[in-house]
């Protein structure tokens, strides 16, 4: 499922900045796309270089990252004795 995708041309230099763009997002583990998108990046990421010669005078490279986001795991239920000390402290808010 795409989630974005952009597609234009560009002189050497903006190619340059929006590569250094997305090189800092991805070390401060957010990429922004779209008008207010955002994506965390995982700290373990696949990457993949391509580089190919599709005609006698055309090139392309393609970076790709992939990962895949550790399941969150569910908040533990409070215990018995963690509702107490709780509970206690309501009791004596009360009774002020």
């Amino acid at each position: 499922m795409d989630i974005y995708e952009d597609a234009r041309t560009v002189s050497r230099a903006d190619l340059a900045a929006w590569l250094r763009q997305v090189a800092s997002q991805v070390e401060a583990g957010q990429v922004f796309y779209g008008a207010a998108g955002t994506i965390a990046v995982a700290d373990q990421v696949e990457c993949e270089l391509e580089i190919e010669q599709e005609g006698p005078d055309e090139f392309s490279i393609e970076i790709e990252f992939s990962w895949t986001n550790p399941k969150a795991t569910p908040a533990a239920e409070p215990t018995a004795e963690a509702e107490q000390p709780a509970q206690a402290e309501a009791d004596e808010a009360s009774a002020e």
